[in-house]
This record gives C-alpha cells, sequence and structure tokens, in this order.
C-alpha cells in the first residue's frame, strides 16, 4: 500500500469517527437539570416527565424598584426563577431580590444601612439560603464589618421556569464529545447495582424513588455532591445567625433555610443540632418538616435531575413565606390582584 493510500485510510477512518461523534452528541437530549449538565447524563432516564403546575402570571414574577419595594430577599439560586415570590407579589406585596453571589456571598454588619443608602425604605428583609451554604455564609458575615459593592438591582428574575419538558432540539451548542461521554455514563449509571458518582453528581439509589420522582430509570436520582462534603449546620451557625440579626436593627428580618434535597430523602437528621435551635427561635418557616413532610405527597418536589424544588416545592414555599411575611407585617400596602 502506497504511503497516500494509507494517509486516505486513515484520514477517512478519523474522518468518519468525528461524523460519528458529531451526530451522537446532535441527537443527544439538551439537558434541562442542572445536575444532568453538570454529570453529563442523559435526561431521557434523569429527566421530569410530570408535567409542572402552571406558572404564576408574568407580572407576578418581576421586580419592583429597591425605593418601591416592601420587601428585599437577598437569595440564591432558589430565588432565581421568582416562582415562589410570586405568592407574596399576587397578595399585594412588593419585592426586590437580589444574590449572594453578587457579594462574595457576604452580608455585611452594615447591610441593612447598605440598603436604605440604596433608596430602599421598605419593612422586611428576607434571607434565602440553601441549607449547604449557610454555614460559610454566615461565618463571612459575621466577620464582616461593612459592605463595599454597590447595589446591584435585578428587575426580571435571572433563570426562566419551564412551564413544561423541553421538546427535541439538537444539542448543538455541546462539545463533540458530550454525546459520547453521555451515553457511556448513562450506560454505566443504568447498570450500576449501587450508587455511582460523575464529576460533582452522585447517583443514587433512593427507597421507594418511583414513589418520589417521575424520571425514567427511578429509583436512581441525582444528588449534587456538595450537599455531602460540606459540614453539617449546628448550633455554632445558630449563634452565628443570632449574632448577625442583633447587629442589624433597623429592619426585621426573616429567614428562609431551604433544606439540601440529600437532607429531604436520605439524611432527615443531617443539620439536626441547628434545626433543635433555629425552629424554636422562630426566625423563619419550617422547611425541613415541610419538605420531609410533603416528599412522598408531591412526587418530584424536587427535581430528579436537579439540585432545586420544583415549581410544586415552589408553590409551597411561597405560601409559607405568605404566611410567615403576613405574620412580620400585616396585610400589604398594595391592593391584592
Amino acid at each position: 500500500m502506497s504511503p497516500a493510500k494509507l494517509w486516505l485510510r486513515v484520514f477517512f477512518a478519523g474522518f468518519s469517527v468525528i461524523v460519528a461523534m458529531l451526530i451522537l452528541t446532535l441527537f443527544t437530549t439538551v439537558p434541562y437539570g442542572d445536575l444532568s449538565r453538570l454529570a453529563r447524563v442523559s435526561d431521557d432516564e434523569f429527566g421530569w416527565t410530570k408535567p409542572p403546575p402552571k406558572l404564576p402570571e408574568k407580572q407576578f414574577m418581576a421586580a419592583v424598584p429597591l425605593a418601591e419595594a416592601d420587601i428585599v430577599v437577598i437569595g440564591d439560586s432558589f430565588s432565581m426563577t421568582y416562582v415562589w415570590q410570586a405568592e407574596l407579589i399576587r397578595a399585594g406585596y412588593k419585592m426586590t431580590t437580589i444574590y449572594w453571589g453578587s457579594y462574595r456571598e457576604t452580608m455585611c454588619a452594615d447591610v441593612q444601612q447598605w440598603l436604605i443608602d440604596a433608596g430602599f425604605r421598605g419593612k422586611l428583609v428576607i434571607f434565602e439560603s440553601v441549607e449547604r451554604l449557610l454555614k460559610e455564609r454566615m461565618r463571612l458575615s459575621t466577620q464582616c464589618a461593612h459592605m463595599t459593592a454597590p447595589f446591584v438591582p435585578r428587575l426580571d428574575p435571572p433563570v426562566v421556569a419551564l412551564a413544561q419538558k423541553p421538546g427535541f432540539a439538537l444539542n448543538s451548542g455541546a462539545t463533540l464529545a458530550t454525546g459520547l461521554i453521555t451515553w457511556d455514563r448513562t450506560r454505566r449509571a443504568r447498570a450500576s447495582p449501587g450508587d455511582i458518582d460523575f464529576d460533582e453528581t452522585q447517583v443514587r439509589v433512593v427507597p421507594d424513588g418511583c414513589a418520589l420522582f417521575s424520571n425514567p430509570l427511578c429509583p436512581k436520582v441525582l444528588f449534587f455532591s456538595h450537599d455531602f462534603k460540606v459540614g453539617e449546620l449546628d448550633a455554632n451557625d445558630f449563634e452565628r445567625m443570632k449574632a448577625f440579626n442583633a447587629r442589624n436593627t433597623l429592619i426585621p428580618y426573616v429567614w428562609m433555610v431551604i433544606p439540601d434535597k440529600t437532607t429531604t430523602y436520605l439524611d432527615p437528621n443531617h443539620g439536626k443540632a441547628f434545626r433543635d435551635v433555629f425552629l424554636p427561635a422562630k426566625l423563619g418557616p419550617d422547611f425541613f418538616t415541610m419538605a420531609f413532610e410533603n416528599r412522598y405527597k408531591v412526587k418530584d418536589l424536587y427535581f430528579p435531575n436537579d439540585t432545586h424544588m420544583s415549581t410544586y416545592g415552589q408553590d409551597i414555599l411561597g405560601k409559607m413565606m405568605l404566611q410567615a411575611v403576613r405574620e412580620a407585617l400585616g396585610a400589604p400596602a398594595a391592593t391584592p390582584q
């Protein structure tokens, strides 16, 4: 065989492999869950299939300028769709939401004066934090004296909640190897008799998983590895929270501590030492008990392919927060819609 023919054979063999990988990637389901995207496993197996509830009307999923707000929410990704906030906005409260991540996960001792200087004339601040990040946020915030970053308004939700399961679309934004990796990892997850890890995600076997989640491969469900890696919340974290509250007395606070998906489904005693002192103090609603009691009542309370609560769970959050805000503030000034 001449060198030219050998080169052509090698070229066409390589070209055929690349074309095959490209086709596989293009026809791999575009992930619609943060954990399936992170793990690079297929949402054909791990994606939710139960139709979500109807989303709130758009006018209830938008913020107002800070100077017009009754309430400021300082939250994380659980507050980015504005789904739970819609329950309060529909009731007549005017709200603005900002995010821990915009300020290095830190709210310093002068956070209330910082909000007032930025134009806030309202009556309540809601601190929303997922369980796994609260320990570090409290540690940083109780060591910080002054807010230095400017207030950053966000009038529209940074994440758009899905009104339905996404339809087919070519996976054109993925890297060439994505299809092959997704096929291999999904195959391994399906074949594994127990738990298996991919990057920052764990595929875990959940007892009664098919009663809890709607994904086709149930009872196997995706969990965020950081839920397991960070330390449990404890009484020291509650003391930091109390100290933080004591340094800020100009505006009342309500705390939203959202339990990790792993706490809700795999380890209900996780962070018990914190809950034993936080809940009697009534600094915020008891979402731990809510999640634990509703996991069997509401299929896909948390998304099977995501670390967040579904729109079903967000609706429950909103109703509980509306009750907490009414207890703190009374009826809103605006007329309920």
